[in-house]
C-alpha cells in the first residue's frame, strides 16, 4: 500500500477542522479549499473579491511551496464564487498567478463560503 503524505505550511492558513492543508498519494498533491485567510491573523483579508482572490493564490502557492511543487505543476483547480459577476475579476488574478501555465479548471457559483468569503479555490498539482 502506498503511503499519504500530510502537507503543512505555516504561511498558509492552519487547517480549522478535521483536515489538512493538503494530502500527497501516488504522486499527486490535493489541496484543501482556501479562502482569503490572512495565515498569521486567521481572518479574511478584506471584503472584496480582488484581496481575497490575491490572498487564496498566495495561499495556494505556500501549500504547493510546502510540497516541493509549483504552479507549473498543478493540474486542476476548482473554483468556487459567490457571486459570478466577480468572475472575470478572478480570471484575471488567476491568469496572473499562472503565468503561461493553462491547467484545467472548473468554475462555478455557490450560495455561501465559510466566514463569508468571496472566493475559494482547491488544485490538484503532481509531485516529483
Amino acid at each position: 500500500m502506498k503511503e499519504i503524505q500530510v502537507i503543512h505550511s505555516d504561511q498558509a492558513p492552519k487547517a480549522v477542522g478535521p483536515y489538512s492543508q493538503a494530502m500527497v498519494h501516488d504522486g499527486l498533491l490535493y489541496t484543501s479549499g482556501q479562502i482569503g485567510l490572512d495565515p498569521a491573523a486567521g481572518v479574511l483579508v478584506g471584503e472584496g473579491v480582488e484581496l481575497q482572490a490575491r490572498q487564496v493564490t498566495r495561499n495556494l502557492s505556500a501549500v504547493l511551496d510546502a510540497a516541493g511543487v509549483s504552479v507549473s505543476d498543478i493540474i486542476k483547480v476548482n473554483i468556487y464564487l459567490t457571486d459570478m459577476d466577480d468572475f472575470p475579476l478572478v480570471n484575471a488574478i488567476y491568469a496572473d498567478w499562472l503565468a503561461e501555465h493553462r491547467p484545467a479548471r472548473a468554475t462555478v457559483a455557490v450560495a455561501a463560503l465559510p466566514l463569508a468569503a468571496k472566493v475559494e479555490m482547491d488544485l490538484i498539482a503532481r509531485v516529483a
